[in-house]
């Protein structure tokens, strides 16, 4: 009786395939978030700082196949907020053509980019799709940054930033982009325009180059014999 159970050939369960199927995918790449702000050159417009992201992505495409980027881009009339979902190799690119970019100086098309977060290993993704659309918030006429330290004004930020994935999420976004305008529907989650600038202008947050450069280094710890001085030395009679 027991060689005839050995010899019965195990039959898979379609949950047993489901969860083969997602372990191949969790292996796949893991997720993750990128965060980021940036200023506009004065005489950039919509069009132009759209055709430039989409551009990217399909420069990353090329090299990255079956990674989808997912997220939302909000072009204020002077800056934009970014959020991205995308794979390490595909944020890791985007990072460093927003270095090459800013090289540019004074002509770049966009300018002063402050990294926010680097959400890792998110479970779900918050965008089903990436796209951009245009954003008119009127000027507000209290200005919080000066009453808040920088880490208050991201964690409202992205508070915010949270918020209005979860109400995107709820929408069916064609293939054309939003069709609502986000400032007539939700404005009370949006981020004002002079939020945006002032994290632009923070010394806290890194720039691309300066984060590429922390992300290349790898942590070399200091040993405690090489914080002796003198060096150590045999003691003779």
């Amino acid at each position: 009786m027991a060689n005839l159970l050995t010899n019965i050939v195990a039959r898979s369960t379609l949950l047993s395939a489901l969860e083969e199927k997602r372990r191949h995918q969790m292996k796949k790449y893991l997720l993750h978030r990128l965060f980021f702000v940036a200023l506009l050159r004065e005489d950039a417009n919509n069009i132009e700082v759209t055709a430039y992201h989409e551009r990217l992505f399909q420069k990353i495409a090329k090299f990255h196949l079956g990674e989808s980027a997912s997220g939302v881009l909000l072009i204020y009339s002077h800056c934009i907020l970014h959020i991205l979902e995308a794979s390490s190799g595909t944020l890791y690119h985007i990072l460093m053509d927003l270095a090459a970019v800013e090289r540019k100086g004074p002509n770049a098309l966009i300018q002063d980019v402050k990294i926010l977060v680097m959400s890792h290993n998110i479970p779900t993704r918050l965008f089903t799709q990436w796209y951009a659309t245009t954003v008119e918030v009127p000027v507000t006429l209290e200005d919080v940054t000066q009453t808040q330290t920088t880490e208050e004004v991201i964690t409202e930020c992205l508070t915010l930033i949270l918020k209005l994935g979860v109400y995107l999420a709820t929408l069916k976004v064609g293939n054309k982009g939003l069709s609502d305008c986000l400032h007539t529907v939700v404005p009370e989650l949006l981020i004002p325009a002079e939020t945006i600038k002032y994290l632009c202008r923070s010394k806290e947050c890194l720039s691309p180059a300066q984060f590429l450069a922390m992300y290349n280094n790898p942590l070399q710890p200091k040993m405690d014999s090489e914080s002796v001085w003198p060096t150590p030395a045999h003691m003779t009679a």
